[in-house]
């Protein structure tokens, strides 16, 4: 079992990215692990070829979030709110009592990149 958080956290103070402003709001640059930003061949060696065959991740930006303490209990209320969805009082119950369930055309936008500026939209100074 496993989470990958790594937008979750990249939103943070304690991301190493930079904070920029967009028209106004603050966000961090982030990049998905499966990004032409993140990928090199040596780590994805695709048979020799010294080339990345596709891209799996986004370049983009994320929301600026503020310091990961002062945002840590509001997540957790999250997590105990849909485990209680759920009708599970711990995490083992959570495994065996969850179902993901299509139910409406949002929920193929959300399970693709969602919330993110893509860098390509904007030329930084």
């Amino acid at each position: 079992d496993f989470l990958m958080l790594g937008r979750y956290f990249s939103r943070f103070d304690e991301s190493p990215t930079d904070k920029v402003k967009i028209n106004g709001t603050y966000y961090k640059e982030y990049w998905g692990e499966g990004s032409n930003r993140a990928r090199n061949w040596q780590r994805y060696d695709l048979g020799g070829a010294k080339k990345l065959s596709f891209e799996e991740g986004v370049d983009s930006y994320v929301p600026y979030a503020g310091a990961l303490k002062d945002n840590v209990n509001i997540t957790l209320a999250k997590v105990r709110s849909t485990m209680c969805n759920c009708g599970a009082l711990n995490l083992e119950e959570l495994r065996d009592k969850a179902r993901i369930t299509l139910v409406s055309a949002t929920s193929i936008v959300e399970g693709g990149s969602h919330d993110v500026i893509l860098r390509n939209k904007f030329n930084q100074a």
